[in-house]
């Protein structure tokens, strides 16, 4: 169902203040003007009314088996030729495409970290979730916090959380929530999406990309933290430090989205090869 123009209303005001220095050139406009606002807004709807700490426990148990098939980087990248994200307001072509475009990118402005070219051509690969049939509010979009209080940077903060079961639930709507001070980012359970699936099929796999790579993975998503400025009081030393990787990162995510695509054919032999170096084989997904 469309916004109503209630709904609108409020949402004008809530998108203006995700104007900040990450959206440049039109990009992750949330406002009504934006040309994907209705497929977007009511991504985001559901997302916020189903995702709170129980619904999350569930599907980490659903998909944190790793019983969905076994599968080579490649081959899930195939799998993704025809998914088009509902919670991205920039794009409407497929994840594969945009995988490369942003692994190219880093490669371009990095061409000594190889580990850095790889994390962008498979941060988003977790999306094969939405092929296998998991509902698009599972597994696009922003994440945040579940356990603790909404904070105001999140996407539609004002007009899309009244219906989450956890907003007057007095164990997880305060600051600190089910958590205690500065537990760190590993401790906390973050909204269901497909960069902790990412994350956990790496670790699972056994890949050998550094640290500074599986936070990018990890957490190039998590926006109401490394760009809204929320939740400094439940990260610790090391996640602070860890941030200056997923702001590089992220320029390239995001500002590489364009519909001019590089030759995927040409560049494949040397993802392939990067493949080999830190996730080979077929790995359980």
């Amino acid at each position: 169902m469309a916004a109503t123009a209630m709904e609108n209303t409020a949402v004008i005001t809530d998108a203006f203040k995700y104007k900040n220095d990450c959206d440049r050139e039109g990009f992750r406009d949330f406002s009504t003007e934006g040309q994907r606002f209705d497929i977007v807004y009511n991504t985001y709807v559901n997302m916020h009314t189903n995702q709170c700490v129980d619904f999350v426990r569930r599907k980490q148990d659903e998909w944190l088996k790793f019983n969905h098939g076994e599968f080579t980087i490649m081959e899930v990248l195939d799998l993704l030729d025809g998914f088009v994200d509902e919670a991205d307001p920039d794009v409407d072509f497929p994840n594969s495409f945009h995988a490369f475009q942003t692994a190219e990118g880093l490669r371009k402005e990095h061409p000594d970290k190889d580990w850095m070219h790889l994390c962008g051509l498979v941060h988003d690969l977790g999306k094969v979730m939405g092929v296998w049939g998991e509902k698009q509010f599972c597994t696009v979009g922003d994440t945040f916090v579940v356990g603790a209080e909404f904070p105001s940077s999140i996407v539609y903060r004002d007009s899309t959380f009244e219906r989450n079961p956890d907003l007057n639930d007095p164990r997880y709507n305060t600051k600190y929530g089910m958590y205690e001070p500065n537990c760190g980012l590993n401790s906390l359970s973050l909204s269901s999406e497909i960069t902790e699936y990412m994350y956990q099929v790496l670790k699972h796999n056994k890949s050998t990309l550094p640290e500074e790579g599986m936070y990018c993975i990890r957490f190039h998503s998590f926006y109401p933290w490394h760009t809204g400025g929320d939740y400094d009081h439940l990260c610790s030393e090391e996640d602070q430090k860890m941030m200056k990787w997923i702001k590089l990162f992220n320029k390239h995510d995001l500002y590489t989205k364009s519909p001019d695509f590089p030759n995927i054919e040409e560049i494949k032999p040397y993802y392939q090869s990067l493949i080999d170096k830190y996730m080979p084989g077929k790995l359980k997904f």
